[in-house]
C-alpha cells in the first residue's frame, strides 16, 4: 500500500469522513551519484556556517527569514505547526465546477483520496454524486508546508485529488504575438483539419515512454559492457516558406494511428 502524505478529514456540507491522501504519479528518472573524480568515491554534502568558517550539524541548524540584508527572524517548527490553519486536518469543499472551466495550466500534483476505513458510505455517497452530476469540487488543503487550492474529481479507481497553482503563481508567455488568422485560407485550413483527423486516435498512455530515459540506460548498459555508446542524429528543421505544400507533405508522409476496438474502449475520465 503506498504510504500516505496526508490524514484527515473531507468535510461535505455537514457530512465529514475520514480519508488520507497518497501519491498518485511520481516521476522516475536516471539517478546520477556525484563522485569524486580522482577515485570515484561518493560525495557528501557539509554545512558550513558562513561566520565562523566551520562545518555545523543538523541540530545546530535554525529556519530563518531574512527581513533585511543580513537581518533575520527565526521561525521554530512548533511555531509553524501552532498557526496551522483548519485546513491541515480538514479538506472543506468550496464550491463545484465543471471541469472545462479549469484551465490546465493551473494543475500542480496529483493524489488519490483513500477513504481511511474500509466501510465508508459517505466516501462512496460523494463519488457517486461527484460522477453523476459531472461536477468537480474546488476545496482548499493545507500540507509540505502551505495551503493548497485543489480540485477534487471522481476518477475509475475512486476520487483525485490535484493541488493547484494560485492565480498569482502562473507566469506570462515570453513575448506576445500578433495573429494572422485573417490570411489563412480555406484550403490551408481544410487541409491542416485532415491533419488533424489523421491523427486523431483514442488515448493510450501506456503506449508512451520516456525515450531519453531508455538512451540514458542503454548508454549506461553499453559503458558497462565497453561497448561504444550509440548516439543519436538529431532533425533539423528549417523554416516553413510555403505552409499549403508542407501541409500536403504532412498529410502524404503520416499514417493514421491504429483504431481501437470500441468495445475496449475505457468510459469517464482516468485518474491523472
Amino acid at each position: 500500500m503506498a504510504a500516505s502524505i496526508w490524514k484527515g478529514y473531507l468535510s461535505f456540507g455537514l457530512v465529514s469522513f475520514p480519508i488520507r491522501l497518497s501519491i498518485a504519479a511520481r516521476r522516475s528518472p536516471v539517478r546520477f551519484h556525484m563522485l569524486h573524480k580522482t577515485d570515484l568515491s561518493g560525495i557528501k554534502e557539509v554545512w558550513y556556517c558562513v561566520r565562523e568558517n566551520k562545518p555545523v550539524t543538523r541540530a545546530d541548524i535554525v529556519k530563518g527569514y531574512e527581513y533585511g540584508k543580513d537581518e533575520y527572524v527565526v521561525v521554530e517548527d512548533e511555531e509553524i505547526k501552532k498557526i496551522a490553519p483548519p485546513t491541515a486536518h480538514t479538506i472543506e469543499i468550496l464550491q463545484f465546477v465543471r471541469a472545462s472551466e479549469i484551465d490546465p495550466l493551473f494543475f500542480d500534483k496529483s493524489y488519490y483520496v483513500n477513504p481511511e476505513e474500509t466501510v465508508n458510505k459517505p466516501y462512496s455517497l460523494f463519488l457517486r454524486v461527484l460522477t453523476e452530476t459531472k461536477y468537480d469540487a474546488v476545496a482548499k488543503v493545507a500540507m509540505h508546508g502551505r495551503e493548497h487550492v485543489a480540485i477534487i474529481r471522481p476518477a475509475r479507481d475512486g476520487i483525485v485529488l490535484h493541488t493547484m497553482y494560485y492565480a498569482s503563481e502562473l507566469r506570462k508567455p515570453l513575448a506576445s504575438w500578433k495573429s494572422e488568422s485573417g490570411t489563412i485560407t480555406q484550403k490551408e485550413m481544410e487541409l491542416a483539419k485532415k491533419l488533424v483527423e489523421t491523427l486523431a486516435a483514442p488515448f493510450k498512455p501506456e503506449q508512451y515512454t520516456d525515450q531519453y530515459r531508455e538512451n540514458l540506460e542503454r548508454l549506461i548498459e553499453q559503458k558497462q559492457n565497453g561497448e561504444k555508446p550509440t548516439t543519436l542524429k538529431q532533425p533539423k528543421h528549417a523554416p516553413v516558406v510555403d505552409i499549403l505544400e508542407a501541409l500536403k507533405e504532412s498529410l502524404a508522409s503520416k499514417k493514421p494511428p491504429a483504431k481501437a476496438s470500441p468495445k475496449k474502449r475505457g468510459r469517464g475520465r482516468t485518474a491523472a
